[in-house]
C-alpha cells in the first residue's frame, strides 16, 4: 500500500513539474517589459503583434534550443566520462569562448567572412580550440582519466580567466563593456536567423546521440564493457564530443556563456525518471529547453532598468545545485 502510495505521488509530481514547465513555455511570449494580450497579439498591424512575432516567439524558440543544446551535451559529457560533474561550461570552453571574444573585442574587428561577427567568430573558435586542447592533454592521462581531465579544465579555465583579466586591463571603458556583457550570456535576439540556426543544430545534435544511444548507455558504464560488446570506443567517443562540441561553440559564440544547465538538468530527469541513459536522451533535451524558457522568462518578468543577464539566474540557481551534487557524492 505505501509502494503504491508513493509511486502514485512520484507520478504526481512528474505530470505538476512538467505541465508547469509546458505552461511557462507556452506563456513566456507574453511577458516582459511590456506585458501582451491575447487578442492583440494576433490582430495584423498592431504593436503587440509585431513584438509577438519578431521579438518574443523567436526568443522563445531560441531559448528552447539554446537549452536543449546545454542540457544534451552535459548527459553526454557525464555519460562518456562517467562524472557527474562533467560540462562544458566546468571543462572551460566557455571560457575559452570568453578569451576568443575578449581578443576580437580588443582588436576592435567587426564584421568579417559572410557578415559574420567578429565576437561571435573568434569565440567560437575559442570554444572549438578549448576543446582541442583538452583532448590533446587527456591523451597524456593514464588510469585517473576523468577526474584529472576535470581539473584540467579548471586548470584551462583559470588560465583563461588570467588572459582576460589582462585584456580588461588594457582594455577601454566601452570594450570592457562589450565583453562584460558577453561573459554573462544573453539571449536578447532579433528576428530569426538565430533561432532556426541553433534550432537546427539543436536537432541534429539530438539526433547524433540518439543513433548512438545504445553505445553511450555502454560506455556510460565502462569502456571495456563496451568493447567487449563491439563497440568502437574511441570513434564513437570522438564523434559524440566533435559533434557536441561544435554545438556548444555555436552556441557560446552568439548567446555568450550559459552556466549549469547542463549540470542540473540532467540531474533533474535522473531523479524524476529513473531509466538507463539511452531511455533519458529525449526527456533530457525537452527539459532542458523548457527549464531555460523559464530563467529567460524570469529575466525579463524581474521590473529592472535593463534585462538580467540569463547566465546570472542560471548562476544563481545552479550554484547551490553545484554544491548538493558534490556533498551528495561525498556522501555516497
Amino acid at each position: 500500500m505505501k509502494l503504491s502510495l508513493m509511486a502514485w505521488w512520484c507520478d504526481m509530481i512528474r505530470i505538476f513539474i512538467w505541465s508547469s514547465l509546458l505552461f511557462i513555455l507556452l506563456a513566456s511570449g507574453f511577458v516582459g517589459a511590456i506585458w501582451l494580450d491575447l487578442g492583440e497579439v494576433f490582430t495584423q498591424e498592431t504593436l503587440a503583434n509585431s513584438i509577438f512575432f519578431e521579438l518574443r516567439l523567436p526568443r522563445v524558440i531560441y531559448a528552447f534550443s539554446a537549452g536543449s543544446i546545454l542540457a544534451l551535451c552535459g548527459l553526454l559529457y557525464q555519460s562518456l566520462f562517467r562524472n557527474a560533474l562533467m560540462t562544458p561550461y566546468t571543462l572551460g570552453v566557455s571560457s575559452g569562448a570568453i578569451l576568443g571574444a575578449g581578443i576580437a573585442i580588443k582588436l576592435g574587428l567587426g564584421s568579417l567572412a559572410f557578415g559574420i561577427a567578429s565576437i561571435s567568430l573568434f569565440g567560437f573558435f575559442g570554444a572549438m580550440l578549448s576543446v582541442l586542447l583538452l583532448l590533446y592533454l587527456a591523451r597524456f592521462l593514464k588510469h585517473s582519466h576523468f577526474e584529472s581531465l576535470l581539473l584540467l579544465g579548471i586548470a584551462l579555465s583559470l588560465f583563461y580567466t588570467s588572459a582576460l583579466m589582462i585584456i580588461f586591463y588594457l582594455g577601454n571603458a566601452i570594450q570592457n563593456d562589450m565583453l562584460l556583457r558577453f561573459s554573462m550570456g544573453s539571449l536578447s535576439i532579433i528576428g530569426w536567423n538565430h533561432p532556426i540556426t541553433i534550432s537546427v543544430i539543436a536537432l541534429v545534435l539530438f539526433i547524433v546521440i540518439y543513433i548512438y544511444r545504445f553505445e553511450l548507455q555502454l560506455l556510460s558504464i565502462s569502456d571495456e564493457g563496451a568493447k567487449l560488446r563491439g563497440v568502437d570506443t574511441k570513434r564513437v567517443t570522438l564523434i559524440l564530443l566533435l559533434v557536441s562540441s561544435f554545438a556548444i561553440g555555436v552556441l557560446v559564440s552568439v548567446s555568450g556563456p550559459i552556466g549549469f544547465i547542463g549540470l542540473i538538468v540532467p540531474h533533474i530527469v535522473a531523479k524524476l525518471h529513473k531509466k538507463p541513459t539511452n531511455k533519458r536522451i529525449a526527456k533530457t533535451a525537452l527539459f532542458g529547453g523548457f527549464f531555460l524558457v523559464f530563467c529567460d522568462t524570469i529575466t525579463r518578468a524581474i521590473p529592472t532598468q535593463s534585462e538580467l543577464p540569463i547566465g546570472i539566474i542560471t548562476a544563481l540557481i545552479g550554484g547551490p545545485f553545484f554544491i548538493y551534487i558534490i556533498i551528495s557524492r561525498s556522501k555516497n
